[in-house]
């Protein structure tokens, strides 16, 4: 849609957008959106403003005949969106809406309001004008947000597959190591388990289980156990990636250029910092980049090869990676020191020039 990529960049361009009020934001930016989505703001039937739900209102409602489709809560630029998130979650329980929206005009959050969890995990998809770039920030309008994709159902299918995606990546993390603790607990009982079903697989009869047991002990005798095949010593714990710039969180702290293995790159802000860092990085370790996965937290994570699992995110050209962008100065200074970490690279390998 070439006239909404037009109008995102006026937005982005325009400095008139960030001091509208709520009244403004709606009239020249929700409804512009929404029309340009192919929805008919003078049509009450599909857009109803000022919609009322057990004595509060919800800004916006998106319809399609008399069923309750999107509730839009509009609040002003500045404003703190994470404030509003519980009231636009409880009346979109209370109307049963499958779809909920809270905007300031540059930014927009889109909810799962009917599912389980918190509402940052009800959170599935975030859109921010003022930092995104207007063909992304568009096409993500187009996904999710058109008349056609909201009222077919495919906007709510998409997000229930983020959704699910994000628990079923949340619950494995969990449950990984525990899994791993009850194997280690008793490895002599799992190989057992895996080599009968192994031997059964290949030969098509199942040996019994004191064969396996006979035949395990027999092989491995001279190995000094099978618990010291299967559990080895441990290796020594990796040493805990230092901060480029020890002592220092970067908070209002302006980053100028940053320097990896002796190239020096000028950058503009933090996130600049943090994409150019992952491109010149990502290409030469294409076949390792999984390996960052690891540095996920439950309820965060920092890349995905999916643009939906992350809120606010950029490809990085050539590697199919997305990485979140949303981060701090510090979380980005941080994050950047254990990546090359992992990869192989020299604690100094990087350094930032800030002021």
């Amino acid at each position: 849609m070439k006239k909404l990529v037009e109008f995102i960049k006026k937005i982005q361009s325009d400095s008139r957008f960030g001091a509208f009020d709520e009244a403004a934001i709606k009239q020249g930016v929700v409804l512009k959106i929404l029309s340009l989505l192919d929805w008919d703001p003078f049509d009450v039937d599909e857009v109803l403003p000022e919609y009322e739900i057990q004595g509060s209102k919800v800004d916006f409602c998106l319809k399609k005949q008399k069923t309750n489709k999107v509730f839009i809560l509009v609040r002003k630029n500045g404003e703190d969106l994470e404030k509003h998130q519980d009231k636009i979650l409880s009346l979109s329980i209370q109307g049963k809406v499958p779809i909920a929206i809270l905007t300031n005009g540059l930014t927009w959050w889109f909810f799962l309001p009917l599912v389980q969890g918190s509402a940052e995990e009800k959170k599935f998809l975030a859109i921010d004008m003022a930092t995104q770039k207007a063909e992304e920030a568009s096409e993500t309008f187009e996904n999710f947000l058109t008349k056609e994709s909201i009222l077919s159902g495919e906007t709510e299918k998409a997000a229930e597959d983020i959704y699910t995606a994000r628990q079923r990546d949340f619950f494995i993390k969990e449950t990984l190591p525990k899994a791993w603790a009850q194997i280690m607990s008793d490895p002599k009982k799992w190989l057992a388990d895996i080599l009968g079903s192994v031997t059964e697989e290949m030969c098509g009869y199942h040996p019994d289980r004191e064969v396996i047991e006979e035949f395990i002990s027999s092989k491995f005798a001279e190995k000094g156990g099978l618990e010291s095949l299967v559990q080895p010593k441990p290796a020594a714990p990796p040493q805990p990636a230092k901060a480029a710039v020890r002592g220092d969180d970067f908070t209002g702290k302006t980053i100028q250029a940053f320097t990896l293995k002796g190239t020096r790159y000028e950058v503009k802000s933090w996130k600049a910092m943090y994409i150019k860092f992952c491109e010149v990085l990502f290409p030469k370790h294409k076949d390792d980049l999984d390996v960052l996965f690891t540095l996920s937290k439950p309820g965060k994570e920092y890349f995905s090869k999916n643009p939906y699992q992350l809120l606010t995110c950029e490809k990085i050209a050539g590697t199919g990676m997305y990485v979140d962008v949303n981060l701090t100065a510090k979380e980005i200074a941080d994050l950047t020191q254990k990546m090359l970490h992992l990869l192989g690279y020299e604690e100094n390998a990087l350094s930032l020039e800030v002021k």
